[in-house]
């Protein structure tokens, strides 16, 4: 007993081991049951329990299946981004940029919108002027004129989002209007609201005597129109309607009081709608401007300017979207077209030409641009143009340039280094014909990759068929009058046709004989 006692506490003094073992006897003598647990428990070891359960509820165990990802939430263009049709999951995040939400106060303003409430009165181009010089800023725009006593949704751009003024420009409107009829109408509101749906679909307008536009007679489209309020003792009536932009409300006003037989005009009229923006949507006072920016002048507090402007995103949210690699992003900026490898998730539903906006993983919007594949080729190709842009909105160089590192771009480095393609990258006598064959320039025109291929053919040759092929470009006139003459002669017989040329025939030889004739009797005098 002795030994075992020892060779299990070697450290112990002889005195030491005999405490032990007495202890571990006078333990085994005491009554089991739950009075021994609560003998030797203490609160330290109850808390290191808890935290151990609280751990392994926290704990993520490994799963077969990816978890689904909530993104309903998350703001503007990252909405529903789990939705997207996924090319690729492996890129390399760059640092650069950031949230539009999370900008820095002068970037966030610059690139920002203002879903402003123009009050009457004032012209719209007085009111974006006045937004301009509150927050002291280079550039702002509107999207589509509001005249000076209507009121409602004006949207101002700031700096980089001016850029998007053309595409809000043209994005259909909503108005709320109060008509002033003339007189009585005779069949009260059921009339009304038959003269209403009667005048939708494409109609034919003229603008208003006091117009800022050329008074032609133009089309445009009411898409819907809803009665909301009548009163035909005071001969006045409230209707909603959603239209095409450039619709003037004021002549479909004269249009409803012809329509009745009792005239009409305008009384009052208010935009709720305009593009992306509608009254819901953090509509802001000229006086929340400049309250906003005089406590971010006095206070250093950004909250409330951050409130009442809004990422230029916003606009871009009824858009389809293409995730751009963080690496293509600077090519894209400085004009490139976006290619397959640079794709990382794309909308479903895309179609060929298309308008598309192109983000980063960070929710920033690159540019605006046109598909050239559809949403089927972007998922069974390996290489093309995924789209072109059509407005670029980012600043270039915020991220890095990436491009000229891939194995095809460094394989053309080496050429150029070697003499055997010019300095423009494009081949010379010098150039392997695998080179040639093999390389594809998808960013060169139908026109220069004709030249290109011109210039790799030899000198004589090419000589030779630029005397050959000498064709003066035909002027537009003689382009007309070639049309004209197509347009007099079609449908006629072969038997006209051949008349035809007869004639011509005869009258050619008829001339030429008078010509002749006219050249011997001048020879006769001069002699």
């Amino acid at each position: 007993h002795k030994h075992r006692a020892g060779s299990e506490y070697p450290h112990l003094e002889p005195a030491s081991i005999a405490l032990v073992e007495s202890s571990h006897t006078s333990a085994s003598v005491l009554p089991a049951g739950p009075r021994l647990h609560h003998q030797f428990e203490s609160p330290a070891c109850n808390m290191t329990m808890e935290v151990a359960k609280k751990e392994a509820e926290y704990t993520i165990k490994p799963q077969a299946a990816t978890p689904a990802l909530d993104t309903s939430s998350w703001p503007l263009l990252l909405k529903n981004y789990d939705k997207l049709l996924v090319r690729t999951g492996h890129f390399t995040p760059i640092p650069n940029g950031c949230s539009p939400l999370k900008r820095d106060i002068k970037s966030y303003i610059s690139s920002g919108v203002i879903n402003l409430d123009k009050p009457s009165n004032p012209s719209s181009h007085e009111v974006v002027a006045w937004v301009k010089r509150m927050l002291r800023v280079e550039k702002t725009g509107h999207s589509g004129t509001l005249d000076p006593k209507v009121t409602g949704c004006l949207i101002v751009c700031i700096d980089r989002a001016t850029r998007l003024v053309k595409s809000q420009q043209g994005a259909g409107k909503e108005y709320v209007c109060v008509i002033r009829f003339h007189d009585k109408v005779p069949g009260g509101q059921a009339q009304f609201a038959r003269a209403l749906e009667t005048l939708t679909g494409a109609l034919f307008q003229r603008p208003p005597l006091i117009s800022a536009v050329k008074r032609q007679l133009r089309i445009r489209t009411i898409h819907e129109s809803k009665l909301i309020e009548f009163d035909n003792d005071r001969h006045l009536g409230v209707f909603w309607v959603s239209c095409e932009a450039g619709t003037y409300i004021r002549t479909l006003c004269v249009h409803l009081g012809l329509l009745l037989g009792v005239g009409a005009h305008m009384q009052e009229l208010r935009r709720v709608r305009s593009g992306a923006m509608d009254e819901s949507k953090q509509l802001v006072t000229l006086h929340d401007v400049l309250d906003a920016q005089w406590m971010m002048d006095n206070t250093r507090d950004e909250s409330y300017l951050r409130k009442v402007i809004s990422p230029l995103e916003t606009l871009l949210t009824s858009y389809k979207r293409l995730v751009v690699k963080d690496s293509a992003v600077n090519a894209v900026c400085y004009g490139a077209k976006l290619m397959l490898p640079g794709l990382l998730r794309y909308e479903s539903a895309i179609e060929h030409h298309e308008e598309v906006v192109l983000m980063t993983t960070k929710g920033e919007a690159i540019a605006l641009g046109i598909a050239q594949m559809s949403t089927v080729e972007m998922s069974t190709c390996d290489h093309g143009v995924v789209a072109k842009v059509k407005r670029c909105i980012m600043e270039r160089d915020l991220y890095p340039r990436r491009w000229g590192l891939g194995p095809v771009a460094l394989e053309k480095k080496k050429l150029k280094a070697d003499g055997k393609l010019d300095k423009f990258g494009r081949p010379n006598d010098a150039t392997p014909a695998k080179w040639t064959s093999g390389y594809q320039d998808f960013s060169m025109p139908d026109a220069s990759a004709a030249a290109a291929a011109a210039a790799t053919t030899p000198k004589k040759a090419v000589e030779e068929t630029t005397k050959m092929e000498i064709v003066q470009p035909e002027t537009p006139a003689a382009e007309d009058g070639d049309k004209k003459k197509r347009k007099k002669h079609e449908g006629e017989t072969p038997d006209e046709k051949a008349e035809r040329k007869r004639r011509k025939a005869e009258k050619k030889a008829a001339k030429a004989a008078k010509k002749a004739a006219k050249g011997e009797a001048d020879s006769d005098d001069s002699d």
